[in-house]
């Protein structure tokens, strides 16, 4: 049980160092992989590692593919001469 809640707290206090624009996709992440992780026998801090890590890797992507339809946008409007 305490390995539960230093664990637990450890993991709080990276997401409150990581920043809000750092952390988008995270708590997200984190909160489903806890649940799937409890259920899965039990791992819910390892369950939300993962889920925060593929939450942020989610996230990235949709900002990468975001600024790419930015650029195209940009680049698709005529130039004025």
């Amino acid at each position: 049980m305490k390995i539960i809640v230093a664990a637990t707290l450890a993991i709080s206090l990276a997401l409150a160092a990581a920043g809000a624009a750092e952390a988008k996709g995270c708590i997200k992440g984190a909160v489903v992989g806890g649940v799937a992780g409890h259920f899965a026998g039990r791992h819910t801090v390892l369950g939300a590692a993962a889920g925060c890590a593929v939450g942020h890797h989610i996230e990235h992507k949709k900002q990468v593919e975001a600024r790419r339809e930015a650029r195209a946008q940009v680049q698709a409007q005529p130039q004025p001469h």
